[in-house]
């Protein structure tokens, strides 16, 4: 069953790395070759859409049961990048994400018990043959997550409001950022030296240490995203050419670094309230 390809599914920003086709052995490399010449290719819109159609059966199913050969697919540098979809491992994680997001009565409303044992136990049995596997997209839903800005320049961001050209491949409205591996590594090493120095261990450093052991999987000369997503639908336009968050981030290390809390406190003031209303939008109905 599928959802209707008009309907927009607002809530989903992404994190994601497009990886050089010399990074993945064959036969996946021939695969990918492939796929990147078939013309038009699905958009983030298409997977969630996709996804969220697996949850309308009865019993619904939370994890597809084979994995998806789709990606994303960017040039840098006049090189073919690729970040694969992996629906199925990152189904896997998300379910283990929801007992920390929900309370049992709705999560067992949503995904009956039975179901949600089931997916452990095959998520059990393929990590056994695939240990290292790591996906190469990272969701976060109604926000993007500030550690996240941390490993973009404000000069990187790309903005095209609905009726404007958007970048290739991509209609507007859109608002991401792009960067390559080195830079994005670069920024989250200098980032948590001043954050050290600066403040207590928290969960601030922890995710963004996480993030960049994340980042550490990946081929050195990879791309990085950062895509609004659908959030770009649900935030209003002018809010969104406003929107410096990337920008407002980097002014508060500096400030850090420089020893100016009141300047950072105010960096980081902007930033908590630009992302509260957009959270605050969940619980509006």
């Amino acid at each position: 069953m599928r959802l209707a390809s008009s309907v927009t599914v607002p809530y989903a920003a992404y994190l994601r790395v497009y990886e050089p086709l010399g990074a993945f052995p064959e036969p996946e490399r021939t695969h990918w070759v492939r796929y990147a010449r078939r013309g038009k290719l699905p958009g983030a819109q298409d997977e969630l859409r996709r996804s969220l159609a697996d949850l309308l059966p009865t019993p619904p199913v939370p994890v597809p049961v084979h994995e998806s050969g789709e990606a994303f697919i960017a040039l840098q540098d006049g090189v073919l990048c690729v970040c694969p979809w992996r629906t199925r491992l990152r189904g896997w994680l998300a379910l283990e994400e929801l007992a920390e997001r929900f309370p049992a009565p709705v999560l067992d409303a949503v995904l009956p018990p039975v179901v949600r044992r089931q997916a452990e136990a095959d998520f059990e049995r393929w990590q056994e043959h695939n240990p290292d596997a790591r996906p190469w997209i990272r969701t976060a839903t109604w926000q993007v997550p500030l550690r996240w800005f941390v490993l973009f320049a404000d000069e990187e961001r790309e903005y095209a409001k609905e009726g404007e050209p958007g970048p290739p491949a991509r209609p507007a409205p859109v608002l991401r950022y792009r960067t390559p591996m080195v830079q994005a590594r670069r920024r989250v090493a200098r980032a948590l030296r001043t954050l050290k120095d600066a403040i207590e261990e928290g969960p601030l450093i922890d995710g963004l240490v996480e993030v960049g052991r994340w980042l550490e999987e990946f081929h050195p000369r990879s791309l990085v995203e950062l895509d609004y997503g659908g959030l770009v639908h649900l935030v209003p336009e002018p809010r969104l050419a406003d929107d410096h968050s990337a920008a407002d981030t980097a002014e508060g290390l500096a400030a850090l670094r420089d020893g100016d809390g009141a300047r950072a406190g105010a960096a980081y003031e902007r930033l908590t309230e630009r992302w509260r209303a957009v959270r605050d939008r969940q619980y509006a109905n």
